[in-house]
């Protein structure tokens, strides 16, 4: 088990930028595949970013490719998104979440192989 809190979140205007982060404590940081997700109201969760536990391997959702970038620093126990270009539809709250190697490896894991979350924080991207 590990536990995750994000922070960062908050209000920006369109074309705008928020780094979030996503602190973790628990077990060994580096023993984790990373990931973001996030929800919109009305919407399902979805997958967003997601960063190996080496950090060589990255994955993106085609919405945020190229605007958005998912790093990590295991010394700090610490993951985090970096976002630019923000648009209205990227409004919602994310989620950090951890998948054990003992869960799946490979690729950017299917969302039952995270299985600790952070309670999320609140992004708002205003028009």
């Amino acid at each position: 088990q590990v536990q995750l809190v994000e922070s960062g979140g908050g209000l920006v205007q369109a074309g705008g930028s928020l780094r979030l982060s996503c602190a973790a404590s628990g077990r060994s940081f580096s023993r984790y595949a990373m990931g973001w997700f996030r929800q919109a109201p009305g919407k399902e969760r979805e997958f967003v970013a997601g960063i190996s536990w080496s950090g060589i391997s990255t994955y993106y959702a085609d919405s945020v490719l190229g605007r958005f970038t998912i790093s990590r620093d295991n010394a700090k126990n610490t993951v985090y998104l970096q976002m630019n270009s923000l648009k209205p539809e990227d409004t919602a709250v994310y989620y950090c979440a951890a998948r054990s190697y003992l869960s799946g490896v490979g690729g950017r894991g299917d969302e039952y192989e995270y299985r600790d979350w952070g309670q999320g924080t609140q992004v708002t991207v205003s028009s």
